[in-house]
């Protein structure tokens, strides 16, 4: 019948133009699904009688044989594990399988309702159910094993059973058996992907094991059974003919369009060749096939290696004589029908290993199994199978090697690929048809079970392999989706199957056209999605994963398979497609938007490239999130729009930097703030961070330190501006009250806060020139030194105004104590009396203030870093070019002392209130010293800095305070600071003889001057800083002992002692005086400690102390003093910081030994002096004082240390006492030896300028303190030489001594300076100037 007749026209636009002839294909179908129903055939129902009077006849034969059976299951298992490798059960089995059994034991499937399968499978169910059941299955997936676990549950179960009598439970446990593996039969094929070598196994167990079934139980009769003469449909009268009885012939004439009566004709001329016979005949075929090398099912040319070719021959091999001995055991008939072939059955054994399915069942269509296949190419397979027909010598009843076959069609594949389209194209115009409703599930396989069933039986019997079924499959969907006729989705799981047969073969092994056609298809593949993927980048930025991990998928599936190699020039063209692409769309998203940011209102230019610059940081962070790897192992996205968009934004910043420095510079409101253009420059440098790190190799070439270094020196200059006002700010709003433990005020710590916040900007830019940013740091540092001076003189200036009020200002309240009127009972008459002056809490606070200040501008000196800084600038920075700049230096002039003042005519017989002024050329006064009261021979000991770049002329002027108008000039004298001669940076102390118009020489004054180098450099300003903050801490805690040093000077001075001798004079109550000894630290420190002796000399001579004078007496004369302590050391104890607290009660302790020495022996020069010596009495007085004194700062252990208290001015004022009775000749004889020991040993190298460097931190500040301490101590020579001005007749012998002792040192100090290493070049100084005219005097 001709095919042509039942062709629908709906084909004829859907199907591919290389075709197969679609009546050849019907044809060859049709066999195949009448040959299915042979090897299984359903009996009619008008034999169903006989064949069970038939069964029950040969039931009892049946019955051992099964008996039998039951007891070598194990072994038919064993030859199978002991055989072939083994072959594991899909792991989906096991869910299908727990379905089946629950459906079963609560009877809901009717298949299954006796009640004893019931009970049976409810059992094993049960046992399913368990851990260590489920667990062994899913480690061996063994089917072998399954079924015996079933068959051991069975024989329990049924062995307990009354029903069965006798042996009758042997019986129902091969039924049993053989509805099991019926069952797992069943359960396999609603799975894909299973192996037809697990199909063959289970059809040869329940060929083996089951007996005849009932046929209205099961629907099924056994051949082995019903086949006892013939082979041929036709000879079983038994068996249904009627089409509807054959499932396989009815899905091929439905997908064809075949009415049932048609197929029912074409299935009656078919029944005389489509038999059992043929079929086996087409396998022994195959198999002598191969084995001559004929092109079908396969030979060696098809393969590429000799491995490939055996592993295959051997597979096909195995399966095919699997095949017909699966067929002989259903029918034995055709053994002894089949002609003999010369062994040819032979080779694969009677006991195979294992049985190939004779219909292999799935839903997917796309059963990917390297146990069946052809391994050759179907071109031009037809053309040779004509060819062959004249092969093989043997009669027509013998088996003749090529292409003659009943089943299997002239060229295999291209009728399998026909086939599949035309299943492919019939299902799609089914579920696009009414008939299915949109909400259904449609397999993403397209195939329907019926067709996946159909299509895998053809596969079997042409012998098509699986590596070609999944790639003909694959092609076919590509096919579809080009012409979109399917979703994207079906090519991944046509992957899905070419993935499962690469599992199982690699790919070396396939057949050379298989793999070729695969990779073409790859190839193909690749193509597309390359294609689909370019049009998705239109979105970019902002790109979604959904959007392109469909293709993604794909693309790396394809690209990982390694096939693609041979077309690797046109990917690289379709990659490089791809590039350019996403570069391009970068730009135009990066132009449009810079514009549309552009076009937008406002003065502030800045703005747009703010919002760009988050645009473009967002954008490349959405996508290195999105895509971390890059597309298809390739494309870097992120790295490609960085690369495209971030140097288009440099470009656009660089064109309009000039644009923006003048907007940034247009006025004290600026149209783009400052703190918005270092906003950009953070962004900018996040972004060129951003390139670095995703554009590793790209050359950017763009220096963003010399765009924005204009605006940080701008931002330095308003910055150095501004702390002018911070100081002010902070004092303004300071009211110098302690505010926690360490005493000092909110000011400091404001000021402070004010100045790191320029250092944590600056720091906060990470600027990436470290030598540029060192200098940031340098000009800061310098800002910083600026404010630290200026908060110093503020605050000095303040602590003056409290020290030293003015009368209208402040009148300071006067306490009617008792110390106050033991002081004024101690003056005598006419002369002037000395008010103690009570401190202020405040006073306190501001000296805390400064002495909290070093340990933050410690911090500060942390933070910047500035040893760091300074090596930067050391060996990072450029060469320094030539300047006409002059060098500047730093004169540090410390103005120490004066002697031998002379009275002003206005009142020739007292005392002087001197205070030295220093002034430059043009009258314009750099330096005033504090006022030293009531003295003709001051020590002010204060140092200032003075900064030149040419010799400069300084007038050192003396005046005596005046309440009221000027100021008396004492006298006067010059100094040139002419860095050439201070050139050695070495100290120099210059005295000065001072003159006075109207009285001639008006005494001497000493100055202490060094000179250093002045640098812009970190440590030089840092330097500054703290010495500023030293000396004012020192100038303010001298001013601190200068209030009470007139108290204590009169509290011990000569008069107090005349007084005490007077016996009873001075009218104190002595119990008073008794309890006020030690009085410091009394409310906190205690009492009753042992006291501390004062060792006598040992060539003293004893003295004899009047009797009426006790240490109680002595010690009551200096209680006004005790009491005064008292009340003005509380309030020190009290507010001042531990470190300030004991540095004023170091400093006191000084001045007490200096007003101790000042009672004993005057100072030292080689003027005569006329003070006269006190007599042992007064002596031994003096020293009970310092006793008393030393006791009272000791205060038992709870006050100052012994060791800080006998330093060594203490030890050099005890050793007054050993000299001080001496015989003059005996005192210049001892002084003459310790001055020629003094000169004998090594005089230590005068020391280089206390320099700025070595005060830049608290660290260099510690180690010089140390090193200081260290340093020899002063011989006797100088006490003898004080003691001798007492001396008639020694005026001569002290001025030998001291020009002696002036020559020694300085040929030293010259020999010492010519050893020195000059500097190669000094600067070039001009002509010292003429000595200018006396300026007149200034206040």
């Amino acid at each position: 019948m001709s095919r042509r007749s039942y062709d629908s026209s709906a084909h004829e636009k859907r199907i591919s133009k290389y075709r197969v002839n679609d009546d050849d294909l019907f044809e060859y179908v049709l066999r195949v699904a009448i040959l299915s129903y042979v090897i299984q055939p359903k009996v009619s129902n008008h034999h169903a009688n006989a064949a069970e009077v038939k069964e029950k006849e040969h039931h009892s034969k049946f019955s051992g044989a099964i008996s039998n059976s039951i007891v070598s299951i194990g072994d038919i298992f064993k030859d199978i594990r002991d055989g072939s490798k083994s072959v594991k059960f899909p792991e989906k089995l096991l869910k299908v399988l727990e379905q089946k059994l629950q459906n079963i034991a609560m009877g809901k499937d009717a298949a299954y309702s006796d009640q004893l399968t019931r009970r049976t499978m409810a059992v094993f169910y049960g046992q399913f159910m368990g851990d260590p059941f489920r667990r062994q299955m899913k480690e061996n997936r063994s089917i072998e094993e399954l079924i015996l676990m079933f068959a051991s549950q069975s024989t329990s179960v049924l062995r307990k059973e009354p029903t069965l009598a006798d042996d009758g439970w042997k019986v129902e446990v091969n039924n049993q058996i053989a509805l099991f593996v019926r069952m797992l039969r069943d359960c396999l094929k609603t799975l894909s992907h299973v192996s037809p070598e697990l199909n063959s196994r289970l059809d040869m167990y329940q060929a083996k094991l089951a007996p005849p079934q009932p046929s209205n139980d099961s629907g099924y009769d056994s051949a082995s059974a019903s086949r006892d003469r013939g082979d041929s449909i036709s000879a079983q009268p038994s068996v249904s003919t009627s089409i509807s009885d054959m499932p396989l012939v009815m899905i091929v004439g439905r997908l064809f369009k075949i009415p049932e009566n048609a197929m029912q004709s074409e299935v009656d001329r078919m029944r005389k060749t489509c038999t059992e016979k043929a079929a086996l005949v087409d396998l022994k075929t195959c198999l002598k096939n191969i084995n001559a090398g004929a092109p079908f099912p396969g030979r060696r040319e098809d393969f590429s290696s000799d491995a490939a070719w055996n592993y295959w021959r051997t597979q096909e091999t195995s399966i095919l004589s699997q095949l017909m001995v699966a067929m002989m055991s259903l029918n034995p008939e055709l053994a002894k029908s089949m002609p003999s072939d010369n062994g040819s059955y032979s080779a694969s054994g009677t006991r195979p290993g294992s049985l190939p399915s004779t219909r292999v069942d799935s839903p997917s269509g796309t059963k990917r199994h390297t146990s069946i296949g052809s391994r050759r190419s179907f071109f031009g397979a037809a053309d040779e199978g004509e060819e062959n027909d004249s092969d093989g010598g043997d009669d027509d009843d013998e088996i003749r090697v090529g292409h003659n076959f009943t089943f299997i069609p002239p060229n295999p594949k291209k009728f399998y690929r026909r086939l599949i389209e035309y299943c492919l194209v019939t299902d799609l115009e089914l579920m696009f048809s009414p008939e299915v409703d949109d909400a259904d599930e449609v397999p993403l396989s397209i195939l329907s079970p019926p067709h996946v069933e159909l299509i895998n039986e053809c596969a079997m019997r042409w012998r098509i392999n699986h590596t070609f079924r999944a790639t003909c499959f694959l092609d076919q969907i590509k096919q579809l989706y080009e012409r979109s006729d399917v979703p994207m989705e079906c090519i991944p799981e046509a992957l899905q199957g070419i993935t499962k047969v690469l599992q199982d073969l690699e790919v070396d092994k396939w057949p050379i056209h298989d793999s070729e056609l695969l990779a073409s298809i790859y190839g193909a593949l690749y193509n597309i999605f390359l294609s689909s993927l370019y049009h998705t980048m239109d979105t970019l930025p902002n790109l979604k994963v959904s959007a392109v991990q469909p293709y993604l998928t794909i693309l790396d599936h394809v690209r990982e398979s390694g096939l693609i190699d041979r077309f690797e020039a046109d990917i690289s063209a379709r990659l490089s497609d791809l590039t350019s692409r996403i570069q391009d769309v970068s730009v135009q998203y990066f132009q449009e938007k810079m514009r549309s940011l552009q076009a937008s209102p406002g003065v502030n230019r800045a703005l747009p490239f703010l919002l760009m610059t988050d645009e473009l940081e967002k954008g490349a962070k959405q996508l290195d999130k999105r895509f971390p790897d890059p597309l298809v192992g390739q494309v870097d996205l992120v790295s490609l729009v960085v690369e495209a968009q971030v140097p288009l934004f440099i470009k656009d910043l660089q064109n309009s930097s000039k644009r923006l420095y003048e907007s940034s510079m247009n006025g004290p409101t600026p149209d783009v703030p400052i703190q918005d253009i270092f906003s950009l420059y953070r962004r900018t440098q996040a972004l060129l961070s951003m390139y670095k790190a995703f554009v590793p190799k790209g050359q950017l070439e763009f220096d963003i330190g010399q765009l924005f270094v204009p605006y940080v020196h701008q931002w330095l200059i308003d910055t150095d501006n501004k702390t002018g006002q911070w100081v002010q700010a902070a004092i303004a709003a300071d009211k110098f009250e302690a505010e926690n433990t360490e005493g000092h005020s909110a000011s400091i710590v404001d000021l402070f806060d004010s100045l790191r916040s320029p250092i944590t900007f600056l720091q906060d830019l990470e600027w990436s020139d470290e030598y540029q940013e060192a200098r940031f740091f340098t000009s800061l540092s310098k800002t910083i030194s600026k404010a630290i001076e200026q908060y110093c003189r503020s605050v000095e200036e303040l602590f003056m105004t409290e020290m030293f009020p003015r009368p209208a200002d402040y009148l300071q309240p006067q306490k009617s104590s008792a110390w106050l009127e033991k002081a004024k009972s101690l003056t005598t008459t006419g002369e002037k009396k000395v008010e103690p002056f009570n401190f202020r809490p405040e006073s306190c606070v501001k000296l805390n203030n400064v002495e909290a200040a070093r340990k933050l501008l410690d911090n500060l000196y942390n933070q910047v870093q500035v040893d760091k800084v300074a090596d930067t600038i050391s060996n990072h920075g450029p060469p320094v070019p030539d300047k006409n700049e002059r060098p500047r230096f730093l004169f540090a002039v410390k103005i120490v002392m004066a002697e031998d003042l002379v009275p002003l005519d206005s009142s020739p017989s007292s005392l002087l209130d001197t205070f030295v002024t220093l002034s430059d050329e043009a009258g314009n006064r750099l330096v005033k010293t504090r006022t030293i009261y009531e003295s003709l021979n001051p020590r002010w000991e204060e140092t200032h800095d003075i900064s030149v770049d040419k010799p400069l002329w300084l007038m050192c002027s003396i005046r005596d305070r005046a309440l009221v108008g000027q100021h008396d000039v004492v006298g006067r004298s010059f100094i040139c600071l002419n860095p050439k001669e201070f050139g050695d940076f070495l100290t120099h102390d210059v005295w000065l003889n001072l003159e006075n118009t109207n009285h001639g020489h008006q005494g001497r004054i000493l100055l202490r001057i060094s000179m250093e180098g002045e640098k812009d450099d970190v440590q030089f300003y840092f330097g500054r800083a703290f010495r500023f903050l030293k000396r004012s801490e020192g100038d303010m805690m001298r001013i601190f002992i200068d209030k009470m040093s007139p108290y204590i000077r009169q509290s011990l001075s000569r008069p107090v002692l005349k007084t005490l001798i007077k016996a009873g004079s001075l009218g104190l109550d002595y119990n008073k005086a008794l309890g006020n000894v030690t009085a410091l630290y009394r409310s906190a420190l205690g009492s009753n400690a042992s006291e501390v002796q004062v060792p006598l000399p040992h060539n003293e001579k004893p003295r004899v102390r009047p009797e009426e004078l006790t240490d109680v007496e002595i010690e009551r004369a200096i209680v006004p003093l005790f009491d005064y302590f008292d009340a003005n050391l509380h309030i020190l104890n009290t507010y001042l910081s531990e470190t300030a607290k004991d540095m004023v009660m170091m400093r006191v302790w000084k001045e007490i030994l200096v007003i101790i020495e000042g009672l004993l022996i005057p100072p030292l020069s080689k003027l005569s002096s006329d003070m006269k010596p006190l007599s042992d009495k007064e002596v031994d007085i003096v020293f009970k004082w310092l006793k008393f004194l030393r006791d009272y700062f000791y205060a038992e252990g709870e006050g100052v240390s012994l060791e800080k208290l006998q330093n060594q001015k203490y030890r050099d004022v005890v050793s007054i006492r050993l000299y001080y009775d001496w015989h003059t000749d005996t005192l210049m004889e001892e002084c003459v030896r310790a001055m020629q020991q003094s000169l004998r040993e090594a005089v230590p190298v005068k020391k280089r300028v206390k320099s700025v460097y070595n005060q830049r931190n608290l660290g260099t500040i510690k180690e010089r303190k140390k090193v200081k301490k260290e340093e020899k101590e002063v011989s006797n020579g100088e006490t003898i030489m004080r003691i001798l001005r007492m001396r008639p007749n020694t005026q001569e012998f002290i001025a030998q001594q001291l020009e002696m002792m002036t020559t020694v040192q300085a040929e030293r100090e010259r020999a010492q300076a010519d050893k020195q290493q000059r500097r190669s070049q000094r600067p070039r100084q001009g002509e010292v100037p003429e000595v200018p005219p006396l300026p007149s005097a200034v206040s």
